[in-house]
């Protein structure tokens, strides 16, 4: 049999692109190295997590992995910002500059991050009375996974890393199925419980002690656009959750909108307004007929 590739080959604008100044393929970050980046790290914030540590000492166990963190996030961080740029000689050097950047405030936030992540494992155990200890939440909960990644990828897209951080993130959705943009600014004390089908946009902001259960939204209700009819980029289009809110099962809450510290949204509800503090927000009952099967 003798199948033509050419209209394939065709579909690929670089081929017919003289300005290109590569050959082949620019080295990306893999899905399987995002993969094992994602395990490392939660062997990093919980050791033994996710591999046996029999006969070494706690402090060789953290020691090697945080050796073992550093070498596959420098290649991966190298290789995000490395593909940036179209000069391949001084891309190098400018990404290896970068990368190291990122690195360095990586490590330095890395003791804020676990404590942020406890502070949030704890808080699964506080709220959710089916926990029967710390370790059932750390070790079973998908929460715990979708966070930890979620607050990495965070400071690596604070500190300007581009691709990876959302590559951890999806990996996490994919895991948990928790979606959580790397972009969301989340504060102390956050809980997730159940988590199937949560997503959490880019500009939203969470504050501290926020509850949220599955199915929930934080979304965009429209893009804001340029004179060109082209989207912006960054803008801000996702709610504002301030401290001490609980967030019911498939609540849809869409737009820059603030829902007010202290409040607790109910089950179903569509918001696209401001909710002041203290409230409740619950969508009226629906009525049920009961009748007997004959």
């Amino acid at each position: 049999m003798n199948l033509n590739y050419k209209k394939y080959l065709d579909s690929f604008d670089r081929l017919n692109d003289n300005s290109a100044n590569f050959i082949g393929l620019k080295p990306l970050p893999s899905s399987l190295c995002v993969e094992k980046c994602a395990n490392e790290l939660l062997e990093l914030m919980f050791p033994g997590r996710c591999e046996g540590t029999a006969g070494q000492s706690f402090q060789d166990i953290i020691t090697h992995q945080l050796h073992a963190v550093k070498w596959t996030l420098s290649n991966l961080i190298f290789l995000s910002f490395n593909n940036e740029c179209d000069n391949a000689c001084e891309n190098a050097k400018i990404s290896r500059k970068n990368t190291d950047k990122a690195l360095e405030l990586f490590f330095e936030e890395l003791p804020t991050i676990r404590k942020k992540i406890k502070e949030d494992a704890q808080a699964g155990f506080d709220n959710d009375p089916a926990a029967t200890n710390l370790h059932e939440v750390i070790l079973s909960y998908p929460f715990i996974k979708a966070i930890t990644i979620y607050r990495v990828a965070h400071c690596l897209f604070k500190a300007g890393v581009p691709i990876l951080p959302r590559m951890l993130t999806e990996w996490a959705h994919k895991e948990t199925g928790i979606d959580i943009h790397p972009g969301a600014t989340i504060g102390h004390s956050f809980f997730i419980d159940h988590g199937t089908g949560v997503v959490i946009g880019e500009t939203s902001v969470i504050g501290d002690n926020v509850i949220i259960y599955q199915g929930v939204t934080l979304g965009a209700l429209s893009f804001p656009k340029d004179g060109n009819g082209k989207i912006i980029k960054g803008a801000k289009r996702h709610p504002t959750i301030e401290d001490n809110v609980t967030i019911y099962a498939n609540a849809t809450i869409l737009g820059d909108i603030r829902i007010g510290a202290n409040c607790i949204i109910g089950s179903s509800v569509w918001i696209k307004e401001d909710i002041p503090s203290s409230t409740r927000v619950l969508i009226q009952e629906p009525k049920t007929n009961h009748r007997e099967i004959k």
